[in-house]
């Protein structure tokens, strides 16, 4: 029998990144704080990323077959927060940020983050409430040095 207490603890140790994931469909663009995220292979190189199956940008995802990463610092604890909410409960998320659309996949890219990875979906695995996407990158750039931010820091939990 699992130890839903034993298996929550050792769960929430994972450590995790946090990013903004960018997103599109059409001309509509979307993003949110993604914290299930990890390099997969050097050749070619994958990313993966988990999406809750019941977000529209996991529609926009499924619909597009593309993403981007665009990867926070240290200091972008509110910037992630921004991104958290739905987009249906609180509109445009990108009306204050400065973005730009990834030259590979349209998808926004946040100016102010440590760099990007743009990603084409090439593999998916539809179990449990999350949607695991394998994105092959097809594009990268980096805007300035930092250290990321990493969802232990920001006294948040997504996991367990």
């Amino acid at each position: 029998m699992l130890d839903e207490q034993a298996k929550k603890a050792m769960l929430l140790k994972i450590p995790h990144g946090l990013y903004i994931c960018g997103v599109k469909d059409g001309e509509e663009l979307n993003g949110f704080t993604a914290s299930w995220v990890m390099q997969g292979s050097f050749k070619p190189p994958l990313v993966v990323n988990c999406v809750k199956s019941d977000s529209g940008s996991h529609a926009m995802i499924a619909k597009s077959g593309v993403f981007a990463l665009s990867f926070l610092d240290s200091e972008q604890k509110d910037l992630a927060a921004k991104f958290f909410k739905p987009k249906s409960r609180v509109g445009n998320k990108f009306e204050d940020v400065e973005f730009y659309e990834g030259a590979e996949t349209g998808c926004p890219i946040i100016k102010d983050s440590l760099g990007y990875v743009e990603c084409k979906v090439v593999g998916q695995v539809d179990k449990g409430d999350h949607t695991v996407y394998v994105g092959e990158v097809i594009g990268a750039g980096v805007h300035r040095e930092g250290a990321p931010l990493l969802l232990e820091s920001t006294g948040w939990q997504y996991g367990g």
